[in-house]
This record gives C-alpha cells, sequence and structure tokens, in this order.
C-alpha cells in the first residue's frame, strides 16, 4: 500500500470481525516500530503480546473498554525510561515518552499497511494492568494496542485542516513571509 493511502487510512476501530490476526502480523508491525528514531540510538521499548481470551478480557475489564475483548490480540507497549534518565537526566523521561509515541504510530500504520486494524488505548488502571501482566514497577505501560480485522468500514473523523496548525516565523503568525524563495521541487 501507498504511504499516503495508509495514513489516511489509518483510523480508531473498535469493532472486529472473530477472525484471529496471525502473531506473525504482529511481530512484522513490532519489527517496523523498532526501526524508528530513539535518542542516542538507545531502544527502550518492550512489547507484551497477549492472545489468552481470558487475559484479554481482564484487561479489557481494567480499561473499563468492553470492546477490546473482540480482538484476539492485545499488545502491551512499556518502556523503561531509566537508561534515558542516566543519559539525559530529566530530559530523559521526555525522550522515553517521545520515543514510545513514535513506536505506536509507526506500529499502527504497518498495521494498516497489512489490512489489519487497531486502536491505540492510554486509559486503563495502571497498578491493576501490572499487576495481572507482571510488569515490574520500574517499567512504564504506555500503551494498549488491541488487534483485530475490522467489521466494518470505520468512517475517518475530520482532523484539523492544515492552515489552522501553522505559525510562519513567530508564534501566531499565519501568513507566510514573502521574503522567502520558493524551493525548485522535481
Amino acid at each position: 500500500m501507498e504511504f499516503d493511502d495508509v495514513i489516511k487510512k489509518r483510523c480508531s476501530v473498535r469493532k472486529f470481525k472473530d477472525k484471529r490476526v496471525s502473531w506473525k502480523l504482529i511481530l512484522k508491525s513490532i519489527d517496523a516500530a523498532l526501526q524508528g528514531p530513539f535518542a542516542n540510538n538507545l531502544n527502550n521499548l518492550s512489547f507484551l503480546v497477549i492472545e489468552n481470551a481470558e487475559t484479554i478480557k481482564k484487561i479489557a475489564d481494567i480499561a473499563e473498554q468492553d470492546w477490546i475483548n473482540n480482538s484476539g490480540i492485545v499488545v502491551v507497549v512499556c518502556s523503561d525510561p531509566k537508561p534515558l534518565e542516566q543519559l539525559y537526566d530529566e530530559r530523559g523521561k521526555i525522550y522515553s515518552k517521545q520515543q514510545a509515541g513514535a513506536a505506536i504510530l509507526t506500529f499502527l500504520l504497518k498495521i494498516v499497511d497489512l489490512k489489519v486494524s487497531s486502536c491505540w488505548v492510554g486509559s486503563f488502571n495502571e497498578e491493576k494492568l501490572r499487576m495481572l501482566l507482571k510488569i515490574p514497577k520500574e517499567i512504564e505501560i504506555e500503551a494498549l494496542l488491541p488487534v483485530g480485522y475490522e467489521t466494518e468500514k470505520t468512517p475517518k473523523k475530520r482532523k484539523r485542516d492544515l492552515d489552522t496548525v501553522i505559525f510562519w516565523e513567530e508564534w501566531g503568525e499565519r501568513k507566510r513571509p514573502t521574503f522567502f524563495r520558493e524551493p525548485d521541487i522535481k
């Protein structure tokens, strides 16, 4: 699939078919997520793949989102901020969150490329999830990614228009200054 098509097709899907996604597609998506940028090339992420239906039901209860039950596989994205904090002090925490976000988005885009669907879930009871999955206290739980085949076409919600999110040269300046020459684009 063309990259622009993947971006346009990606949306949060919460209704899945009863058909289970192959774990091999999950591994391809995780591998894609590992190709992204990492501060000092230090990958501090781990991915916990859950296939057990009873565990997925408990995760859905902990997240208070019943639709997760229908996913068949849930990927839990985790990070260890300590190595980055050792290198960058307080900024290491920020870099850890940025790296996790970049990896999650790459995972979601690869999932779409593989003709599968998912949804980025950030709302859950962290302590209950930590206990259920035996995740050590020093590890951050970044997101839940339920994965499945969508049952129906999910309407994509309108995003903000480009001209509402861009400023030129200083905050609040919406008009592009004319002293810049247009680059030659081939």
